[in-house]
């Protein structure tokens, strides 16, 4: 993995689908990780469907809505613990 876009959410499931391809569309070498905060719309589900297809993308799944800047957080910690 080269680089990493984090991309927190929360009730973006009408936007998440478009925005993913967009980001990766940048370079081949680049992954997408959501950090979803239990959204009441689906966002994380959508962003699950997607990932279904692109292995380039994945989703952490949090308990609960924690915030921007915990959501940032957790997904440099992600990054830490499951890249090379």
């Amino acid at each position: 993995m080269k680089a990493l876009v984090i991309i927190p959410t929360y009730n973006e499931a009408e936007n998440i689908a478009r925005i993913i391809p967009l980001v990766l569309a940048q370079d081949p070498d680049v992954h997408v990780l959501v950090v979803d905060d239990a959204s009441p719309d689906g966002t994380g589900d959508v962003v699950d469907e997607v990932m279904a297809g692109e292995p380039r993308v994945q989703c952490l799944h949090r308990e609960g809505k924690g915030g921007l800047g915990s959501a940032y957080i957790a997904g440099f910690q992600w990054a830490l613990e499951n890249t090379d």
